[in-house]
């Protein structure tokens, strides 16, 4: 870090507010063409300037504003700055110049990178651009979107951050409704605090992607700020829900018979619910016993392996039917929209007295569940699912039976302690 000025006539407020006040700034120059500046035209506190000239003279002079003076309020690092600060804050200024080449760039609003995010995103094939976009309009815009990127500092970001971490969750409302979202009471219990915090570092994600593409693209000086800002510790290790036999055969003959096939077949792939909508009856060999996921969530296209009981499940779901029809449709024939599953479920889960009611995605991981709790590897679920084997090892791992807890049981014995008792517990 480079050392700070030093200026008897700046370095203190009680030097500063004796200094007459004028239009002009008082200036204290780093070196050629660059220096900061102090001005105070009433008898408010002051503000800071910074200003920067090449060799070619008044003609390229430039200004910035960097932040009002700690005259009269104590300095908070982001609008009211110390001396140090400021000079923190003009150098950070002469960076963006020089890494420009010598010109002065307008630095770009949060708003204008993040749909500069968005386009990249979809360029790059991304499939969840309905889900970046509600997130980025939700949760960063309204906060940040009017900044521009020299003023997000690490204890803008830091803040933003936690303030995240503390907001009650957000609810879904009808679509016709004229407010689209609404808050839930903040949670107070650990899980709940947990589960705000894992969303807390899943928003700053893509922050820091966005500010990650604009630093690349030379829009922006530096990457420091919101590298400094970490993520919250210990957030994501929620406990997974997931339906046992009984629940499942509940819950499947609860359904309404039109939405019935959508839950058998979740229950039976471990497909996300997107990727059941688009299935076409080609997808499915009954000779390999398989189904073919062309389009799935990362992008990569994957065969899921199916069960003598699923095989004869999409048997029965293909009679009939040509090669390009789709596999599950709605009773009407036409194909599921992305969130129709939404009331089936909760009305499913009614009839069938599942307490609390479960998503269509719970589905999945009862599927991943069984397997784990049956024995078979992650890699193995991974490859099933289409997901990162660390991903299901985070989910799943503490379900397969463990070599160290076998090794324990099997090493350690009985102590002969505990005496034998008639009473046996009900299983529920």
């Amino acid at each position: 870090m480079p050392r700070r000025a030093r200026d008897e006539r700046l370095d203190t407020r009680t030097a500063r507010l004796a200094l007459p006040v004028r239009r002009e700034p008082y200036w204290r120059h780093f070196q050629e063409g660059r220096a900061i500046g102090y001005r105070r035209i009433s008898g408010k506190a002051g503000t800071w300037l910074a200003r920067y000239y090449d060799a070619q003279g008044e003609r390229l002079r430039k200004y910035q504003a960097l932040g009002t003076a700690d005259d009269l309020l104590e300095a908070d690092g982001v609008a009211t700055l110390t001396f140090a600060q400021a000079q923190d804050a003009a150098r950070a200024w002469f960076r963006e110049i020089t890494r420009a080449g010598g010109r002065v760039i307008e630095s770009p609003t949060l708003t204008e990178i993040m749909a500069d995010y968005v386009r990249d995103y979809l360029a790059r094939g991304g499939k969840a651009a309905d889900r970046l976009e509600n997130t980025i309009d939700a949760h960063i815009l309204p906060a940040l979107g009017d900044r521009k990127a020299s003023d997000l500092t690490h204890a803008v970001i830091r803040r933003w951050h936690h303030a995240l971490a503390t907001a009650p969750a957000r609810v879904r409302t009808k679509a016709d409704a004229t407010k689209r979202a609404t808050r839930k009471v903040a949670p107070d219990d650990a899980d709940g605090q947990r589960a705000r915090r894992a969303t807390a570092n899943r928003i700053l994600t893509v922050l820091k992607a966005a500010l990650n593409l604009a630093f690349q693209d030379g829009r922006i000086a530096s990457d420091e700020p919101w590298r400094r800002v970490k993520p919250f510790q210990n957030a994501e290790t929620a406990r997974v829900r997931f339906l046992t036999d009984d629940e499942a055969t509940r819950l499947v003959n609860a359904a309404d018979p039109g939405f019935r096939p959508m839950i058998q077949a979740a229950l039976l792939t471990g497909a996300r619910w997107g990727e059941l909508t688009r299935l076409r009856v080609a997808d499915f060999n009954p000779d390999a016993g398989t189904i073919h996921v062309r389009q799935s969530k990362s992008g990569k296209p994957r065969h899921i392996t199916l069960t003598d009981e699923g095989r004869e499940f999409f048997t029965q779901q293909c009679a009939g039917k040509p090669a390009k029809a789709l596999l599950l449709p709605r009773p009407d024939g036409e194909q599921w929209g992305k969130s129709e599953q939404q009331r089936p479920m909760q009305a499913a889960c009614a009839a069938a007295k599942i307490t609390p009611a479960i998503g269509f995605h719970i589905l999945r991981h009862t599927h991943a569940s069984r397997l784990a709790r049956a024995g078979v590897s992650l890699a193995v679920i991974a490859s099933q699912l289409g997901n990162g084997e660390a991903i299901c090892a985070k989910h799943y791992a503490h379900l397969s039976p463990d070599h160290v807890a076998d090794a324990i049981r099997a090493g350690f014995g009985s102590m002969g302690i505990v005496p034998e008792s008639n009473v046996k517990a009900l299983r529920r």
